[in-house]
């Protein structure tokens, strides 16, 4: 029976859900041991506000419960249309489209239309759009400028970092974020001049001279020219690899709230200009345990060395000496469709320039793990990391340019979260709750008594 007490914070916890859809009619009952009060919370969509939890207390002058989450591993962080995936069943949706349809049949540039306008377009949208991002991949020569003030051995992610940042200063305008045109122009200005920053940090990691964009060339083959051209007057890139890499922004586009994707909503939720949101994006990306995840898996094929090899590293994994990089995902407990993707990608490419040694250690790598009880029952799958990396080995891109790589495909759906984000009623900014853990009350000591 509830007391005058709980029926008052039972109504509280209740104010807090709103009036969105299934309030009150599926709720979690929650008896507070310490107090013996008990308490309804309203669940909508298989979640429950947290706010709800600041209801139960011990008594009236008592912050409220909070829930410990250090990594977000079991807390949404928003609501979101855009990128559905069930890690259990090996699914990932665009905007409800999935993945290996999208990967087959579509362009780059039409999934990212997809992503940031939530349907597919029609062939006079995507001219219009492909025309529109086209005529935006130069950038300002106070860029390049800019650019080629790094050291002479600066990382490609680090250069491209700083320049996403600087392109705020370039367009002040872009913090009018309530402006749905501008954000429009903003949208095409990142995914348009991406590449091109990217090509720049690459050839100046190799002391050559930039070259600007061409844009008789689309998207993939535009960003190979930036990086191939030399001498020759007109590049023509091989369709293969233009496809190939089309399909690998397409399969790196968006994941849901990974490490960068909520970095970029984190630092956006203060109202921040789009350049800033998506530099905080391709910070995340830089770390080892997002963006460097394919280099990881190629300096762990090197290491192998060969064929003959791959069962002694096996057992090295299994005595725990060793480990066993691009299989499993913290979400995926199933083989990564991207992954399944990304394979048959890996056998384009290499018509074109000739097999990788590296190729027949993977595949027996592969082979061994895809049978073994050990890794099928800690379903120790294929990620998207394991053959992107032979891909762009294969292009002759060094390890240092993966995550640059992976941040160009990424940005569309970088800017569609932001844009997502943007749009929300709810969204707040950004300010996570802590545990305090440390001393409490001490007394200043004069420097000359400690």
């Amino acid at each position: 029976m509830s007391t005058p007490e709980t029926a008052s914070q039972e109504a509280s916890a209740q104010a807090h859900q709103g009036n969105g859809a299934g309030g009150g009619q599926e709720s979690l009952s929650v008896v507070d041991n310490r107090t013996g009060s008990s308490y309804e919370i309203p669940i909508e969509n298989g979640t429950i506000r947290a706010p709800a939890l600041r209801e139960i207390k011990v008594s009236e002058d008592d912050f409220g419960l909070m829930s410990y989450d250090p990594a977000y591993l079991n807390t949404a962080s928003c609501r979101s249309e855009i990128t559905f995936l069930d890690g259990e069943a090996g699914v990932l949706e665009y905007r409800g489209y999935p993945i290996e349809q999208l990967a087959e049949q579509s362009s780059y540039l039409e999934v990212a239309y997809l992503l940031i306008f939530g349907e597919l377009p029609t062939q006079s949208q995507l001219e219009g759009w492909i025309h529109e991002i086209t005529i935006h991949t130069f950038v300002h020569e106070n860029v390049k400028s800019f650019m080629q003030g790094f050291r002479y051995d600066a990382h490609p992610m680090g250069m491209l970092l700083a320049s996403v940042g600087a392109l705020s200063t370039f367009y002040p305008d872009a913090n009018e974020i309530k402006d749905a045109g501008n954000r429009d122009l903003q949208t095409i200005r990142l995914i348009a001049k991406m590449p091109t920053l990217a090509a720049f940090s690459f050839r100046h990691s190799l002391g050559q001279p930039y070259v600007y964009p061409d844009n008789d060339l689309n998207y993939a083959g535009n960003f190979l020219g930036m990086i191939y051209k030399m001498t020759e007057l007109k590049y023509e890139p091989d369709k293969r690899l233009e496809r190939a890499l089309d399909i690998l922004f397409i399969l790196h586009a968006d994941h849901e709230q990974n490490c960068s994707t909520s970095a970029v909503r984190s630092v956006g939720s203060s109202q921040v200009d789009p350049y800033s949101a998506v530099a905080a994006g391709v910070a995340a990306l830089y770390g080892p345990l997002h963006g460097g995840a394919n280099e990881a898996v190629l300096r762990m094929l090197h290491r192998i060395g060969s064929k003959d090899k791959v069962g002694e590293f096996i057992a090295g994994v299994k005595e725990g000496d060793e480990r066993l990089m691009g299989f499993g995902h913290r979400v995926y407990k199933n083989y990564d469709p991207r992954a399944k993707i990304i394979k048959k990608a890996v056998d384009d490419v290499f018509e074109v320039t000739g097999t990788n040694p590296l190729l027949e250690i993977a595949l027996e790598l592969e082979k061994i793990a895809l049978e073994d009880d050990y890794f099928v029952s800690r379903k120790l799958y294929p990620n998207v990391d394991f053959y992107s990396g032979l891909i762009y080995e294969a292009l002759g891109l060094p390890m240092s340019m993966f995550p640059v790589m992976f941040a160009i495909g990424r940005t569309s759906g970088w800017i569609a979260q932001w844009r997502e984000m943007v749009d929300d009623s709810e969204q707040k900014i950004a300010r996570p709750r802590q545990v305090y853990t440390g001393e409490r009350e001490r007394d200043y000591v004069p420097i000359d008594q400690r």
